[in-house]
């Protein structure tokens, strides 16, 4: 075996660690609520006959994901009476989030979107506020149980892991609605939620650090605010604010000095383009005729072998080739294969044509993906990980979910072909600012 095979295959095993693979489940436990606030809901009350217009609203109840910064420091900071105890303080608002979303997807199941549209909605709120909560604690898990080499084989188990749940959340839900019917699709989905409950039971509660130079930062901080005393209960508040809300700002801006407008921008535009996409991907494939079993079949089952590959390959290139540079190529692959969905909307619409768009598509939003966890990883300081990251995630997707909630509007006025051409644009600011911070980072 010559030297290059072996360095890939020693590359390779980093995929066999314990907690490489136990982050597999994580992200099932990650990935399954998400279409079931999303394009899986939006299949669903437009398969009863729902408008364009309501269904691209509902997409904002996805804005619960990025608003979650601001209940990020308490997860980080504060104890739940009995569970952090017996758990830790990760593991304990993983178990209380999965409660949530279990129980919310519960009420979904047992609502009539056409006479209960409100219930719906706030069943679908709870799920969303759960599974934001959820992503918190197992990003900040990820990001402590290992160290920053492991963070692409982590990022591509973790989004192996989210697509399975995926692959269960859209084909499953479409196979066993086409079946019976969405009700019971949602009650399936809502029992899957055991798969994470048992996940976090079974894992270990990652070291939780907090190095001198972060007690030295947030020192200073408590002084600048004439608060470092702590003799009232106010002054202590205050405190306990500065140092789980203030504090992680502070370290950010003052470790990356002028790239930190870059960085969040780039995290900010990153997603643009596929996130807007996905609100009216399962209404285009219905609409152009395809069953629920087509859709379920292409665009979920195969397409999740190639969201897998890209996955796959992403974590592997992080690690021969550092992030910046798989990173861009990710960013160059995700606009150009969502301008193919401009041609499929304007051609007769085959299976082979879909599974051809499918293939391009999954298979750079996998790649992209990899290399985007991982970039993001490795901004965090690990004194303040939940709150960071909650910061960079909220960011990724608030621009983007905003943007969607306009999606119906487009679509009912100027029609697929132009919605699909002005979400592929929507991809160039982040290529740009890729490569203005690998120029900067040099």
């Amino acid at each position: 075996m010559n030297e290059a095979a072996a360095s890939w295959i020693q590359t390779f095993r980093i995929y066999t660690r314990p907690r490489v693979i136990a982050m597999c489940f994580l992200g099932f436990s990650a990935g399954l609520p998400f279409l079931l606030v999303f394009s899986t809901l939006s299949a669903w009350l437009r398969d009863i006959g729902i408008d364009h217009t309501t269904i691209g609203f509902f997409s904002w109840v996805g804005i619960t994901y990025s608003i979650k910064v601001l209940w990020a420091p308490v997860i980080d900071r504060l104890p739940l009476p009995v569970l952090t105890a017996v758990l830790g303080k990760r593991r304990s608002w993983m178990l209380l989030a999965q409660c949530l979303i279990g129980a919310g997807l519960v009420g979904m199941a047992w609502t009539d979107p056409h006479a209960q549209i409100t219930r719906l909605a706030l069943c679908a709120l709870l799920v969303a506020f759960g599974s934001a909560t959820q992503d918190i604690t197992v990003d900040a898990w990820r990001i402590e149980a290992v160290d920053r080499t492991l963070q692409g084989a982590m990022a591509a188990t973790y989004v192996l892991g989210y697509r399975l749940a995926l692959l269960m959340t859209g084909a499953g839900a479409f196979y066993i609605a086409a079946a019976s019917s969405w009700h019971h699709a949602y009650l399936v989905m809502a029992a899957l939620t055991g798969v994470g409950i048992l996940t976090t039971l079974v894992i270990r509660e990652p070291q939780h650090r907090r190095d001198d130079r972060t007690a030295a930062l947030e020192t200073r901080v408590e002084h600048a605010m004439g608060i470092a005393t702590r003799k009232s209960l106010w002054a202590r508040l205050a405190a306990w604010f500065s140092d789980a809300v203030v504090s992680p700002f502070v370290d950010f801006f003052q470790r990356n000095g002028s790239l930190a407008v870059l960085i969040l921008l780039l995290v900010g535009a990153y997603k643009l383009s596929d996130i807007t996409m996905g609100v009216m991907a399962n209404p285009f494939y219905l609409d152009l005729g395809f069953s629920k079993t087509d859709i379920a079949s292409i665009t979920k089952v195969f397409g999740f072998f190639m969201t897998i590959a890209g996955a796959g390959l992403g974590g592997l290139l992080v690690v021969r080739y550092g992030i910046l540079r798989p990173l861009l190529a990710g960013a160059i692959l995700v606009a150009s294969t969502n301008l193919l969905f401009v041609w499929l909307s304007v051609s007769e619409p085959h299976l082979v044509s879909l599974a051809v768009v499918i293939s391009a598509d999954n298979l750079s939003g996998g790649l992209a993906s990899s290399a985007f966890i991982a970039w993001l990883s490795s901004l965090v300081n690990q004194s303040y990980t939940a709150t960071q990251y909650a910061l960079f995630s909220s960011l990724m997707t608030l621009p983007a979910k905003f943007l969607g909630g306009f999606s119906g509007i487009i679509v009912d006025h100027a029609g697929y072909a132009t919605f699909f051409f002005y979400a592929g644009l929507l991809g160039l600011p982040a290529i740009v600012l890729v490569l203005l911070l690998t120029a900067r980072s040099r």
